[in-house]
């Protein structure tokens, strides 16, 4: 658990994080969203002392940081930054490597530990183990950041933008596999971004920023259908509201009885997903797929409906 209290950052007589509090469970993905400016990337790097508090408490499981020497704190975090931040002149192998040599693990555990993740991110560790960051693909050097910060199995890993450079098939698969080893390691995430679709997407729940302050906290759902302010709502979109709306439910639980021909959908996409492929198929409706058998049908006009219902 990760309990920011009343924090505050003031650079130059400006409160850039302005008494910010809130608390963030463990095993679940916080996105911090906001606009340039806005104090979200201050406030998570406070939380492994990159940047020290003007005032205010930040405890995790109870402890306050203020007590723990920074060294000391930041190998117990993982921490990815856009653009992946990898030593170019380290392989693939030793950059991974990196906080678990500091820890003082030996050799055979290191290099298991190094296999592991190569493995986790679909990397053949004797193809990429030896690879300089230089001949990896951006996607690939964007994973093997990540691994890194993983490597000494952290419970909280820190992330400031670190699909922001990436293209958008590319961070879609970048995402997919982030929610995958969250779901694996039940490790505690705090990511910053300014895409609020990034934010809904991935966040358990979304502390939305401007100007310093914390404007609101709570799950994507209700924050999609109750903006706490003017400046929420902006970020969402009006227009996107019901469909941002249609990305946080299943398909698997809007299957509806019937037989229709053509490509199916997996009952594990979104029914955002299940919505464009109809509109772009002009398709009345699509089989669901579940393990590998039809199980039913997701039809144009239920979905139409449910994007059409009031907010």
């Amino acid at each position: 658990m990760i309990e920011i209290d009343d924090i505050t950052k003031v650079y130059s007589g400006t409160a850039v994080v302005d008494r910010v509090s809130l608390t963030i469970e463990p095993h679940t993905i916080c996105v911090i969203v906001g606009t340039s400016g806005s104090g979200k990337t201050t406030l998570m790097r406070m939380i492994n002392k990159l940047v020290e508090p003007t005032s205010g408490h930040i405890r995790i499981d109870g402890e306050d940081i203020a007590g723990i020497q920074a060294y000391e704190l930041r190998r117990r975090i993982g921490y990815a930054i856009q653009g992946h931040g990898l030593f170019p002149h380290r392989t693939v192998g030793q950059n991974i490597a990196t906080v678990p040599k500091l820890l003082g693990w030996d050799k055979a555990k290191i290099a298991n530990r190094v296999d592991e993740l190569l493995t986790l991110f679909q990397l053949d560790p004797a193809e990429f183990r030896d690879r300089l960051p230089h001949e990896l693909s951006g996607g690939q050097q964007q994973r093997v950041g990540v691994a890194r910060a993983l490597a000494a199995s952290p419970n909280i890993l820190l992330m400031d933008e670190p699909y922001g450079a990436l293209d958008p098939v590319i961070r879609a698969k970048a995402q997919e596999d982030l929610l995958s080893i969250q779901r694996r390691f039940g490790t505690t995430i705090v990511l910053v971004t300014h895409d609020m679709e990034e934010a809904i997407h991935l966040g358990d729940r979304i502390a939305v920023m401007d100007k310093g302050k914390l404007l609101q906290f709570a799950r994507p759902a209700e924050i999609i259908a109750n903006p706490a302010t003017p400046f929420v709502a902006e970020l969402i979109g009006t227009s996107e509201r019901p469909f941002r709306l249609l990305s946080l439910a299943r398909v698997a639980d809007h299957i509806e009885p019937g037989v229709v021909d053509g490509e199916a959908i997996n009952d594990t996409a979104s029914l955002r997903d299940a919505y464009a492929e109809l509109l772009w198929s002009g398709r009345p409706a699509l089989p669901v797929r579940h393990e590998g058998q039809i199980v039913g049908q997701v039809t144009l006009a239920q979905l139409s409906r449910l994007a059409a219902r009031p907010q």
